[in-house]
């Protein structure tokens, strides 16, 4: 597995939500699940490990397919959890970004 975590038995793993910060811990991220603190996509482009803002397609994943919608839940077969730490510096920007475009009713 490339750049990312295993998953299976005695393998967990730690997700924060790309729009409320919010962590969750699970064996692993299903494709429909949604964060149980905003109900925004957890299987999705912005809480993935490969996501890149300004890269090609956004993603760091050469193979990967182009996904329109970064917040949307996706069947991307190189989905990889992004690990909190990986959220980086500017997540709080983000969230704050994110929060605006909501209470405006714009996308981020």
């Amino acid at each position: 597995m490339r750049g990312g975590r295993r998953f299976g038995e005695n393998h967990r793993v730690t997700v924060r939500c790309h729009r409320c910060g919010r962590e969750l811990v699970a064996d692993r991220i299903g494709v429909r699940e949604l964060c149980a603190g905003c109900g925004a996509w957890l299987h999705c482009c912005r809480n993935c490990t490969f996501w890149a803002p300004g890269a090609a397609r956004d993603c760091r994943e050469p193979a990967a397919e182009r996904v329109a919608d970064k917040e949307q839940g996706n069947f991307c077969d190189w989905f990889r959890p992004a690990a909190p730490a990986d959220a980086g510096p500017d997540a709080a920007a983000s969230r704050a970004r994110a929060e605006l475009a909501r209470l405006f009713g714009k996308k981020p």
